[in-house]
């Protein structure tokens, strides 16, 4: 059994880009409302910004704010020169239409490949730089004894965010994929070597739910009854599990796919102000 140590692989990757120019524009976030986790991973951003040197800006706005309003006030802050990327932190307030208020934020400024030109960019294997949750999967590939093409994969949680930019790129690198949504049956699990899960519900999969030996990447996000955060896997009962049901490689919640995300985000910073200062 080994635990991917995402912080690692982060800081590798903040560290190559220390070596390259610095974006001379800055890196725009908005938040609407004070939700806690929200603020959390911003403040994860703008921590790695000061490391990196680069220039970070909170755009914070009223929960009340309303779609058209919200929608205009990320257009205005996209449309600024001295912006080379822009964030919207989500989720937003459920009254929000988020892909109407993402769909203005320019392909060129979207490190999130979050809008509709960017999305669709990436689905016609042309934009410059990959959604962060694909980038992640593809960095742990790379960093560990994956082999995609002979491997059966499980997407856990199919969101626009996690689940369906990483289920469309693996489509045609590996031998097999199940797609599960919320409510699927997980007894698919146990025939794959790799699950890959977003779903966000605390302890979802526990390890004798998988094949033995499998591997398991997970970006769930979730806050537990004792007020924990944890992942879609449940690794606290690895210390009770046989060997034989103990996986391969896991991703911890926190400090696993978490830290490589931020870093990929602030490396499509670099690649995309590349093109456009």
């Amino acid at each position: 059994m080994h635990e991917i140590p995402g912080k690692n692989i982060a800081q590798r990757i903040i560290d190559e880009l220390k070596s390259r120019p610095k974006p001379e524009k800055f890196l725009a976030a908005v938040l609407v409302g004070e939700n806690p986790v929200s603020i959390k991973f911003l403040k994860q951003k703008e921590k790695t910004a000061k490391e990196l040197g680069v220039a970070f800006r909170l755009y914070k706005f009223p929960e009340s704010i309303k779609n058209d309003e919200l929608r205009k006030e990320v257009l205005k802050i996209a449309l600024l020169k001295k912006v080379g990327g822009v964030i919207v932190q989500l989720p937003l307030p459920e009254h929000l239409n988020k892909h109407y208020v993402l769909n203005v934020i320019p392909r060129e400024k979207d490190v999130d490949v979050i809008g509709e030109r960017a999305l669709g960019a990436f689905y016609a294997d042309r934009n410059l730089v990959l959604p962060p949750a694909v980038a992640v999967v593809k960095e742990i590939v790379d960093a560990t004894s994956l082999r995609l093409y002979a491997s059966k994969i499980a997407v856990v949680g199919l969101g626009f965010l996690i689940g369906k930019p990483v289920a469309t790129w693996l489509m045609t690198k590996c031998s097999e994929i199940y797609l599960l949504r919320r409510g699927s049956n997980l007894e698919i699990l146990k025939r794959v070597d790799l699950v890959i899960s977003g779903v966000g519900k605390a302890g979802l999969i526990k390890p004798e739910m998988l094949k033995s030996k499998a591997s398991i990447i997970d970006f769930g996000y979730d806050i537990d009854e004792k007020g924990k955060i944890r992942g879609d896997f449940d690794a606290s009962q690895l210390s009770n599990s046989p060997v034989n049901q103990l996986p391969k490689l896991y991703t911890p919640t926190p400090g696993g796919t978490g830290p490589i995300l931020v870093a990929k985000l602030f490396e499509n910073l670099y690649e995309l102000t590349k093109n456009n200062d």
